[in-house]
């Protein structure tokens, strides 16, 4: 078969399925169905490959290349346009066709000769012959020219009244349209948070509907919860020239299942959803609560999206994609490439991502700056709250006797710790949940909004609080109630995963006195509506740039006086203001510009189980996902492992994975397939059976082992048995607010902070032989010992100073931070030497501010590399390995003797008698050029 048939028979397999009947000139029939397509049709400047009828009228033609001539495909175009025009045997009518394809078998290319510039873009499919018959039957314009959708766009727009319209909105509407009479087919509207993004693309919905005559508009959403708040506003929105509801004027369907009402003009829809229906795979509508934006892929988790005759390409004439900026980058993509749309894409919060994927042709863009200066938004100040154990954690120490608490059901057990556990702040609200810090958060920030923040109120400015995970909203919600003394009402959670109607309650939060404060994870902190917002309280650190635009954004909305009365009463007048609560350094931390545009390999099994949901079906994404189930029914105890069964209706973790792998055992797929074919009456071997009947029973044995994944409780409980299943509850370790102030503010305390620290030292330098020691450097070298370094940590600590390491090494990290490294490690109490020879600038004008072990660490490597060249043989592993140990004991207490080898590790490595068989008489040599050396 030569490569030209191979692209003839593919190119007639995509003609059938969109329903045109495919025939040779020897047997032509034009009566055979709507849309013929005659192969080898004579023209008179020879054969065209096909010929395209429609009710029996030549109407397109198609040029037909072998697939290795898709580089060069628009090359082709001239001698398509020569069979266009030539005169077909036995046609009278001398009118040029209208519609020109290009194909391979894998390429296809369209042009619209009623285009007022045709030009060619590509295409994912043919389109369905009856589509072609309802664009022949359009009337002619008023220009007489041939109707068609670019030509309509670009003659028929009537001017935007401008009525009820922002300055933003028209430039977006006026801007969008301009690009579509250009026929440019992306465009991106950038426009800020609470300017009016929907309310515009509906306007500019309504417009193409009505004048531009669109046939079907897709409005495309990467969650339920902003699917939901679209079809509200296209129910609310009434158009300038018609007193009647949107809603009343067209259908507007809310996608729910595989079927697009035929009827409807506007679809929305989640990606997911769309996703679903294209590639063949159902989904569980769990799968719509999640933004892809959130959930890793792999190029292994692959579903091709393949055409279908239901969901034809030309089903929609635009594609409107909110929060363009998340979920359309990666596999999702396939969506946008099916259909034969202009693609117009929404968002606040552009990244070069976005700009790139949009052709760089921004119809629109309006600063959330330009929004504050025009009052559609207002601004925000920044309001810092930092604790003790935010910035360094703390420690539970061995023998404690403490809560722990199961993760998943919450359920407590007194108990002595095996073990000392080190916590940072990271940790917090993960392994280790410490009360007296979410209680000090909670007390700083009422205290602030009473005092400082909005001292005139009477009640408590409506507030949303972003949580790390579901339990740490639980306990922040528990505290909230307590630190403000308030009921159930006061304080809500809104989360996919709360047991109340998450809608209910946003509504409540919008409208109602009730709830003052909501806690949230993820559900509301993107493109969520909640104008009377005053407060923004981050209990959790964001490192997406855009992600974290978003989350403020649920701040800036404005509100008039009385709209925002009806729920603060006491509110002077209007919304002028938001304030963002730091209580974690998310102002601070080092933000992303974007996802990348691929995943790396390493899933989460959360995410596995997700993809396995979304119709994830590829051998990787099962196998690994099967292995992790195995591995998992291996390591848990019996109630966990019933939980799971009961979720799972009776199915044991362990035979989970193994269903997966059972699924995919290539001899039992054979077994299947050819079970099938004899139920059907058609006689198959092994050798014989046909690669679609492989894979109908492939995709048979798999979709039942899938199907219980499908079941959003069991991927939940499973997630909870795989993680860590205790948290420690510290009631022990008490923290403690060291600052709370407006962000300007705390620099200005932080450089305070440094002077008082530098003056002390000068004022005290004869009467603390720690700082004696500094200033005689590099003069006079002489043992700095743990003792002087604890009484100086005493006299900085105690009031009036209060300088403890902590706050010092915070500080320098506000007002120098490029030259400050480790700031998110735990200080020691040897740190203190780092600190004063940064104040003192012993390390020279360009100077970092290091932690001690580091300086340490570095010095200890030079130091052996020098011994090592110096002597004839390099020290042995086993002695290297106990300098090292002598190494870290010098970097926690500044220095070491022979006595210091009966204590903790070094003893327990053998000691002095073990240390002294290694080194004999160089022993002691080594630990007085180790104390010089190492801390000098």
């Amino acid at each position: 078969m030569t490569p030209e048939t191979k692209a003839r028979q593919l190119i007639d397999q995509k003609l059938e399925l969109a329903g045109w009947v495919i025939q040779d000139m020897k047997q032509l029939n034009l009566g055979a169905g709507v849309g013929v397509a005659v192969r080898e049709y004579p023209t008179d400047t020879g054969p065209a490959d096909y010929v395209l009828f429609v009710n029996r009228t030549a109407v397109g033609v198609i040029e037909a290349k072998k697939d290795a001539a898709g580089e060069n495909l628009t090359v082709t175009e001239s001698q398509t346009e020569r069979y266009a025009t030539a005169t077909l045997k036995w046609r009278k009518d001398s009118t040029p066709l209208r519609f020109l394809f290009e194909a391979t078998g894998q390429i296809i290319r369209f042009t619209d000769g009623a285009d007022p510039i045709p030009r060619s873009r590509e295409l994912f499919h043919f389109f369905k012959p009856e589509t072609l018959a309802t664009w022949l039957a359009q009337p002619p314009l008023p220009s007489g020219a041939i109707n068609s959708l670019r030509r309509r766009l670009a003659e028929q727009m009537p001017p935007l009244p401008e009525r009820n319209l922002r300055d933003c909105q028209i430039s977006a509407v006026t801007g969008l349209e301009k690009s579509l009479a250009l026929n440019k087919p992306r465009a991106l509207v950038h426009m800020a948070t609470g300017a009016g993004k929907t309310f515009t693309a509906i306007t500019s919905v309504y417009r193409l509907l009505k004048f531009g005559g669109a046939k079907r508009i897709l409005f495309l959403v990467d969650t339920r919860n902003l699917g939901k708040q679209a079809h509200q506003e296209f129910m609310a929105y009434t158009p300038p020239d018609d007193g009647r509801k949107f809603t009343e004027l067209y259908n507007v369907q809310r996608l729910a299942s595989p079927n697009i009402d035929p009827h409807s003009q506007v679809c929305i829809s989640t990606i997911q959803r769309m996703y679903s229906i294209l590639s063949g795979e159902p989904i569980d509508e769990s799968a719509e609560d999640v933004s892809l934006n959130e959930v890793q892929q792999t190029a292994k988790q692959e579903k091709w999206v393949r055409y279908n005759a239901a969901v034809p390409v030309e089903t929609f004439d635009f594609i409107i994609i909110d929060e363009c900026h998340r979920s359309i980058y990666n596999l999702w993509k396939q969506v946008l490439d099916y259909f034969d749309a202009s693609l117009i894409g929404l968002t606040a919060t552009p990244d070069k991502r976005t700009f790139g994927f949009f052709n760089e042709n921004i119809v629109a863009e309006y600063s959330y700056e330009n929004s504050v200066a025009d009052g559609v938004n207002v601004g925000y100040d920044v309001y810092e709250i930092e604790t003790e154990f935010t910035a360094a954690g703390s420690v539970v120490k061995q023998g404690w006797w403490v809560d722990h608490r199961d993760r998943a059901t919450r359920k407590k057990r007194w108990g002595e710790t095996e073990e000392e556990i080190a916590y940072t702040g990271k940790d917090l609200d993960k392994s280790v949940v410490n009360p007296s810090q979410i209680r000090n958060v909670i007390q700083a920030m009422k205290s602030a909004v009473e005092t400082q923040i909005f001292p005139a109120r009477k009640e408590t400015p409506k507030t949303l609080i972003f949580a790390k995970t579901d339990s740490h909203a639980d306990d922040i919600i528990n505290m909230v109630r307590e630190v403000y003394g308030q009921g159930n009402a006061f304080c809500k959670k809104v989360t996919y995963r709360a047991e109340e109607d998450a809608d209910s309650i946003l509504s409540s939060f919008r409208n109602d006195y009730n709830p003052r404060i909501a806690v949230t994870v993820d559900m509301i902190a993107t493109g969520t509506d909640v104008k009377p917002l005053e407060v923004l309280l981050f209990m959790r650190d964001v490192r997406s740039k855009g992600y974290y635009e978003q989350m403020k954004g649920r701040g800036v909305r404005s509100l008039d006086g009385d709209s925002l009365k009806r729920v603060s009463n006491s509110a002077s007048g209007a919304k002028t203001r938001f304030v963002l609560i730091d209580a974690v350094g998310v102002e601070k931390s080092l933000k992303t510009e974007s996802r990348p545009l691929e995943k790396k390999p390493g899933i989460a099994m959360k995410d596995l189980m997700q993809g396995v949901a979304m119709g994830s079906r590829d051998d990787d994404t099962l196998l690994s996902l099967a292995n992790r189930l195995v591995r998992l029914a291996k390591q848990l105890d019996d109630k966990a492992k019933a939980r799971i069964e009961k979720a799972s209706g009776g199915i044991p973790v362990g035979e989970l994975g193994k269903g997966l792998i059972a699924a995919l055992d290539p001899d039992a797929i054979v077994q299947t397939a050819l079970a099938t074919a004899k139920a059907k009456g058609i006689t198959r071997s092994e050798d014989t059976l046909l690669p679609e009947e492989l894979a109908a029973a492939r995709a048979e044995r798999v979709a039942a082992a899938c199907a219980p994944f499908d079941k959003p409780e069991l991927r939940d409980e499973i997630e909870s048995a795989r993680r860590e299943r205790e948290q420690i509850i510290d009631h022990i370790n008490l923290d403690q607010v060291t600052f709370r102030g407006f962000s300007e503010q705390a620099e200005a305390q932080a450089k305070a902070v440094i002077q008082t620290f530098a003056d002390y030292i000068k004022q005290h330098k004869d009467e603390i032989a720690a700082l004696g020691f500094f200033y005689q450097q590099p003069y006079q070298r002489r043992a700095l010992t743990f003792d002087m370094l604890e009484e100086l940590h005493e006299h900085l600590s105690k009031p009036p100073l209060m300088l403890t390491t902590e706050r010092l090494w915070s500080a320098y990290a506000r007002v120098q931070t490029s030259a400050v490294k480790g700031a998110d490690k735990k200080r020691q109490l040897t740190d203190l030497v780092s600190l004063v020879r940064f104040a003192l600038g012993l390390d020279g004008e360009q100077g970092e501010l290091k932690p001690f072990a580091d300086e340490v660490d570095k010095r200890f490597q030079a130091w052996i590399f020098r011994h090592n060249a110096q002597r004839g043989t390099a020290f042995t592993p086993e002695q290297t390995e106990w300098l090292r140990l002598m190494k870290d004991h010098i970097a926690s207490s500044c220095s070491i003797s022979r006595d210091d080898f009966d204590y903790a590790e070094l003893a327990d490595k053998g000691g002095l008698q073990k240390v002294w068989g290694l080194f004999g008489k160089e022993l002691d040599t080594l630990i007085n050029e180790m104390n010089g050396e190492l801390v000098a």
